[in-house]
């Protein structure tokens, strides 16, 4: 079967390799001109199974509120008067209730944990040397408040056995021991041992080449002009240069796969979500963190890299505009700054911006469409690091029309419709 993936991101790679691995003739399409150069490009680096969480949780609403009144906030909201920036608002506000918030977090961790099995599958087969390190995740309160409001998804971890360790300062010095210094400014933290992190656009660039060797081919510079379909099946693809045909298509376009979709009369629910990040050159390992650092506070993570602090983190609602804003990058350094402030040269980072797609609900799209040929692998949020090769090896195996090792419930776009 001859497949089309529409996107070359982290998500559009491993959908490649996974359906090259299972047989298929693949073809990936992407306007850039190369694997992974925007949303996958410089995110958090975190693989965070057990903090897949949905941003649309009870008391969300109120939260947001205060966290704009910060002088750091970690959300800033631009109006826009759009309907598909109206209609994901009320729905994301529709999800912040404690039944949804449940249903919402169990799918995105059912999903990431198959995630995390794929990739180590994948790891024990391939040669791949993305700087990763599996050394967990440590979430650092700097409030006792913040420290008793985790119960609830200490609960979500129980039930689906994702190793956690609730420590007090003590404890947190123990796993990161750089903290040591600031060790005043913390009250304790939740810490997932099984997390790992890595440099997404490395493993993108890497996994391309392995799915070339599978006879995948890449195709890049190549804008996406439209999608000839039927009412019931995807005729072709159109580019500045010509047309493709396929027996099946994926998009995999992150937050520009709305626009495409509305060429098909289907409404996809995805929204960018705009975040940034500064790469820090360290500059002394022993005062830089030994994996990802999560500040509850200010949401934003610090991941380590070889010789790089990637500081990623905050949320810009502003359509999709891709502009720099000093105010963020002042954030990101001033937190960095205060709990590793002699880890790295911060005058010295490379600042970026890049736009998550977001869904209302928080569980990414994955599966099939209305049209008989058409899958989604899409809306992944800040999770599709965490999440690329568990959603690409389901979608893979239910294109070839094998039965998936795990349950596909809720992550198609037909729950939007239930």
């Amino acid at each position: 079967m001859k497949v089309v993936v529409l996107g070359c991101g982290v998500i559009g790679v491993t959908t490649a390799y996974y359906l090259a691995k299972q047989g298929h003739q693949v073809v990936v399409v992407d306007r850039q001109p190369g694997p992974a150069l925007e949303t996958s490009f410089a995110n958090a680096g975190q693989i965070s199974t057990g903090y897949s969480s949905p941003w649309a949780a009870p008391g969300i609403p109120l939260k947001a509120i205060k966290w704009m009144l910060q002088s750091h906030s970690p959300l800033v909201i631009h109006p826009q008067r759009d309907s598909l920036f109206l209609h994901w608002l009320w729905q994301m506000l529709a999800n912040c209730t404690s039944k949804r918030y449940a249903i919402n977090k169990a799918r995105m961790v059912r999903l990431a944990t198959y995630s995390k099995q794929c990739l180590v599958s994948l790891r024990e087969n391939l040669a791949l040397n993305y700087e990763g390190r599996e050394l967990g995740t440590l979430q650092l309160f700097r409030t006792a408040k913040q420290l008793h409001a985790i119960d609830k998804d200490i609960k979500v971890l129980e039930q689906y056995q994702v190793p956690y360790e609730r420590l007090d300062v003590a404890g947190c010095i123990n796993v990161e021991p750089a903290l040591s210094d600031q060790q005043h400014k913390i009250v304790g933290g939740l810490r997932l041992p099984h997390d790992e992190t890595g440099d997404c656009y490395l493993f993108s660039q890497l996994l391309m080449e392995q799915a070339k060797k599978l006879g995948a081919t890449f195709l890049f510079n190549k804008k996406i002009l439209g999608i000839n379909a039927t009412t019931t099946e995807v005729k072709n693809l159109v580019l500045e240069d010509g047309i493709i045909e396929g027996d099946c298509y994926v998009v995999a376009l992150g937050a520009y796969s709305p626009a495409l979709l509305t060429w098909l009369g289907i409404k996809l629910p995805v929204y960018p979500v705009k975040g940034y990040s500064l790469t820090v050159p360290i500059k002394n390992s022993e005062m830089a963190p030994c994996s990802t650092v999560m500040d509850e506070t200010y949401k934003v993570a610090m991941t380590r890299f070889d010789q790089r602090l990637r500081v990623g983190g905050t949320a810009e609602l502003a359509g999709f505009d891709l502009s720099l804003q000093e105010t963020r990058r002042k954030t990101l350094a001033y937190v960095v700054s205060d709990l590793f402030p002699n880890a790295g040269n911060v005058t010295g980072s490379e600042f970026w911006t890049g736009l998550r797609p977001m869904t209302p609900d928080g569980t990414p799209v994955v599966g099939p469409t209305p049209l008989t040929n058409l899958y989604l692998n899409t809306g992944h949020g800040t999770l599709g690091w965490t999440m690329c090769c568990g959603s690409a090896k389901l979608l893979a195996d239910q294109i070839a029309g094998n039965t998936p090792e795990i349950d596909p419930e809720g992550l198609a776009i037909s729950r939007y419709s239930e």
